[in-house]
């Protein structure tokens, strides 16, 4: 018998054999912990992943509703690209750094002057823009293009078709749509346009008669607003002339998905991602010739927002 007091070991009348055994079954117990917890790892994040990961590092992608393929480099490749774009991030935080300190200040905004945002008339300008109809996307039959006219200036032309696809998946089709570049800053993060000093949105264009529609994003970090978008309607008239359009900041209302929004709210100028427009309502064909897009401060207009804001129940009006 053990006396009482004493610090025996508890396995000190264990042979050499009974331990070599019980080291085993310990290694045994730890071992198949391990695989039941990595199992449960496991497990937990394939519910809670509902993207496939393709790069080491976590990046957004709104248009993931479409199934692109995304090609995967080797690691060796992906470190040699990432080197050599490495070099030109570092020159773009440069220029961005600069340009903090030689930027004009926003108050030298000068009233009743168009300052030029894009200038379309040549084909590095055109280089800026996306171009996309029902088509590319399998919606319809629809297809536009945008290129450099005989006058030196951009045309966005093409073909409407709003007869949906006869697979029942879409009710209606029939649009083409033209839309600049996101600003990015240094290192790919994402800018936006601030153009808070403004009250207009100037376009110098000639078109056919048509009426399009000039949409403003404002895509926010969240995806319950990456479908933000301000819209108004931009009216043409046929004929060989040119004409200035001018729309207020204030004349924009809220959209998201093509559904005009009950709850409407001021378009945020400093958070602008994209400008753009569409054609759509009308099969046949189109053509929209476009000089410039540009801004201008009218001092004289003081309108914060054309629409009225109605407080109705959130079971009325709960968009």
């Amino acid at each position: 018998m053990i006396p009482e007091g004493s610090s025996v070991h508890p396995y000190a009348h264990c042979s050499s054999a009974d331990m070599s055994l019980l080291g085993k079954r310990a290694a045994a117990g730890r071992k198949l912990c391990s695989l039941v917890f990595t199992g449960c790892q496991e497990m937990l994040v394939r519910q809670l992943r509902t993207t496939v990961p393709v790069f080491k590092f976590w990046e957004r992608d709104i248009k993931a509703e479409y199934g692109r393929e995304r090609k995967t480099l080797p690691d060796k490749q992906m470190v040699v690209d990432g080197l050599k774009e490495l070099k030109h991030e570092v020159g773009v935080w440069k220029d961005e750094f600069w340009n903090k300190f030689t930027k004009e200040p926003l108050f030298l905004v000068r009233p009743g002057e168009v300052d030029t945002v894009f200038q379309l008339n040549s084909e590095a300008a055109l280089e800026r823009w996306i171009v996309t109809a029902d088509r590319d996307n399998s919606d319809g039959q629809s297809q536009g293009e945008l290129v450099l006219g005989r006058h030196g200036k951009a045309v966005l032309r093409g073909t409407l078709d709003t007869t949906p696809p006869k697979d029942g998946s879409k009710q209606r089709a029939g649009y083409c749509n033209m839309r600049c570049l996101r600003p990015q800053k240094s290192f790919k993060r994402d800018g936006f346009f601030d153009w808070s000093a403004y009250t207009h949105v100037v376009l110098r264009v000639r078109g056919d008669g048509r009426s399009y529609m000039l949409n403003l994003a404002s895509m926010g970090y969240f995806d319950l607003m990456w479908n933000d978008m301000y819209s108004f309607p931009l009216y043409t008239r046929g004929g060989p002339y040119w004409q200035v359009s001018r729309i207020p900041f204030s004349k924009f209302f809220l959209s998201s998905k093509g559904r005009i929004q009950d709850k409407q709210c001021p378009l945020m100028q400093d958070r602008i991602t994209s400008i753009g427009i569409t054609a759509a309502g009308v099969s046949g064909p189109f053509q929209l010739e476009i000089d410039y897009i540009g801004l201008e401060m009218d001092p004289k207009h003081d309108e914060e927002f054309a629409y009225e804001m109605y407080k109705t129940p959130s079971f009325i009006a709960g968009v």
